[in-house]
């Protein structure tokens, strides 16, 4: 069975965006080139990706076309072949196709048992992106990690790390890491 791992950036208020249209972005993220280069080892070691719509659309209008980029670091054009080469799943209501190696399923009362199925029958790391299919599939008892990047800063407003929760959900601690700028890293085991 695969375990599922929520990856986002989130400030010292586990917010993910200050303003409306940062879409997993953000002038408050201190992303240096030794984060980044985190980043892409540990995507290298998923074996898929679920993604919600807002944050698959994000990422497809910008990582294809990073990878042949040469005003970008190389890091970013790394990212950008890793993140386009991944099998993803994405789960949207509005679209039915998608690009880069990407299945969609519907984000209807059947996507949460399919995710389920698909957790159940892989092998590996499954990377999940994007609060609203966090928050369903934590809901529905499919996620397993948090991996959480936190900046230091208060936003004081913003979408939230999670949508709204009916019961607390308790977590374990199983690394933390520091960068420069203050950065720091957890992964959190979530409590069944």
């Amino acid at each position: 069975m695969g375990r599922t791992v929520y990856w986002m950036n989130v400030s010292l208020d586990l917010l993910i965006e200050r303003n409306p249209g940062e879409e997993g972005g953000g002038s408050w993220m201190r992303i240096s080139e030794s984060l980044h280069q985190e980043f892409n080892d540990r995507a290298r070691q998923l074996v898929l990706a679920v993604e919600g719509r807002v944050i698959y659309e994000t990422m497809e209008g910008f990582w294809p076309a990073a990878i042949d980029d040469d005003s970008l670091e190389d890091v970013l054009r790394e990212y950008g072949r890793i993140w386009t080469e991944q099998p993803k799943v994405l789960v949207s209501r509005t679209r039915s196709e998608a690009n880069h190696n990407t299945r969609v399923i519907g984000n209807d009362g059947r996507a949460m048992e399919e995710l389920a199925r698909i957790r159940e029958e892989t092998d590996g790391d499954i990377g999940v992106g994007g609060a609203g299919i966090a928050t369903q599939m934590l809901q529905h008892g499919l996620l397993d990690e948090l991996f959480l990047v936190t900046h230091p800063v208060i936003l004081g407003s913003g979408r939230p790390l999670f949508d709204s929760l009916d019961v607390p959900v308790e977590c374990d601690l199983l690394e933390q890491a520091q960068f420069e700028d203050g950065v720091t890293l957890h992964r959190y085991a979530i409590r069944h």
